[in-house]
């Protein structure tokens, strides 16, 4: 029988980003969460925020997730329905899910490392490796910089690349486009993301000009939670559609799939609660015959899509991952080499933070029950 929570403390850390993904955007910020058993076994999980939200989801977790889950059950699989079924008066996805996640993560942590095993093992692991695909946040490059960067991932021997789109004018996204498709040559993989930046009729005229670059996906063309807009899209253009990393529930990502609106689903395992949730939105879209790619979070995506059936792309954001930012306290749990990345064999999630560089604040020292 699994024992039961009996301590939940929490920590914020802010980590600033090497190069800033645009001018409201220079730091991202995890809210470490450490879960004590009534064994004395301690497991390790996080949430994560780019810019907002930080202090609304710490508060969650120090005061209604730690409140229910006390003398709970440390099952991660058994405890997550409740205890979302309890926050749903407050919201069913967005600072519910996320908070969520850092209880959940940390006790798979604990489970993982109670076993002696690495996260994905402790899942079942399918794949020895995975294939990543270079990533950046650059709609705001010049096109020189954007240009430097596809050859970095030429020069890393990534075989798929992800550029943003959705300049105020639609020249300048074809003009770049074509500059990184002459530079990572015709038989890379190459997709596109818009961040939600069009509505129906310009993502329309958006995609019908930048086919032409052989696209292999069209990401979050339109607002992540407009569905009718993305069925009509979806049926007006031959670009396969991928997006879920704003869809905060396996409800949302079922209505979406059923609709026939997306090619390629894109969880993200902290917003959609946890690894639980993550498992069955995998599930959903394997039944259902859609192709899934987790959205970033390198560290932890990576270990989830070597632990699932089939193959599945790996997102890696140049210099954006926690060792990447020196945020790591040790040893990453992944490595990659060339277009593939692979565990290394760290136990449980493998992911703590360090102190020295982020900036905590006075008000986000651990709480703990008393």
């Amino acid at each position: 029988m699994t024992a039961a929570i009996a301590r939940l403390a929490t920590r914020a850390i802010r980590i600033p980003l090497r190069r800033p993904w645009g001018p409201d955007v220079r730091d991202l910020t995890v809210i470490e969460v450490e879960v004590e058993d009534a064994d004395g076994a301690i497991g390790h999980g996080f949430s994560w925020t780019p810019t907002i939200g930080a202090a609304a989801v710490q508060a969650h977790l120090d005061h209604d997730i730690r409140a229910f889950a006390l003398r709970r059950s440390a099952d991660a699989s058994a405890l997550w329905d409740p205890l979302w079924t309890h926050l749903h008066e407050g919201g069913g996805g967005g600072i519910t899910t996320i908070a969520m996640a850092g209880l959940d993560l940390a006790l798979w942590d604990l489970a993982a490392r109670r076993a002696g095993q690495p996260l994905t093992d402790h899942l079942g692991r399918h794949h020895e490796t995975a294939t990543v695909y270079g990533s950046g946040v650059n709609l705001h490059y010049p096109q020189d910089e954007l240009v430097a960067q596809a050859r970095r991932w030429v020069a890393a021997g990534f075989d798929a690349v992800k550029v943003k789109v959705g300049s105020p004018d639609l020249a300048r996204d074809v003009e770049r486009i074509a500059a990184v498709r002459e530079v990572v040559g015709p038989r890379r993989r190459l997709m596109i993301d818009a961040n939600q930046r069009w509505d129906l009729e310009r993502a329309e005229r958006a995609i019908g000009e930048l086919a032409a670059f052989d696209l292999t996906w069209i990401e979050e063309p339109l607002r992540a939670d407009d569905l009718a807009a993305h069925v009509a899209l979806r049926r007006r253009i031959d670009v396969p559609v991928a997006l879920g990393e704003n869809l905060y529930t396996r409800y949302r990502f079922a209505e979406f799939i059923d609709a026939g609106a997306v090619d390629l689903v894109q969880p993200n395992v902290v917003r959609v609660g946890g690894i639980t949730p993550f498992l069955r939105i995998a599930e959903l879209a394997a039944d259902r015959g859609v192709d899934l790619a987790p959205h970033l979070l390198l560290e932890v995506s990576a270990q989830l899509a070597l632990a699932l059936p089939g193959e599945h792309l790996v997102e890696a954001v140049e210099d954006a991952s926690f060792e990447a930012l020196g945020a790591l306290a040790e040893a990453s749990p992944v490595a990659v080499a060339g277009a593939t990345v692979s565990t290394t064999g760290r136990p449980g999630l493998g992911v703590r933070f360090t102190s020295e560089q982020a900036d905590v604040a006075a008000s986000a020292r651990p709480t703990e029950e008393p």
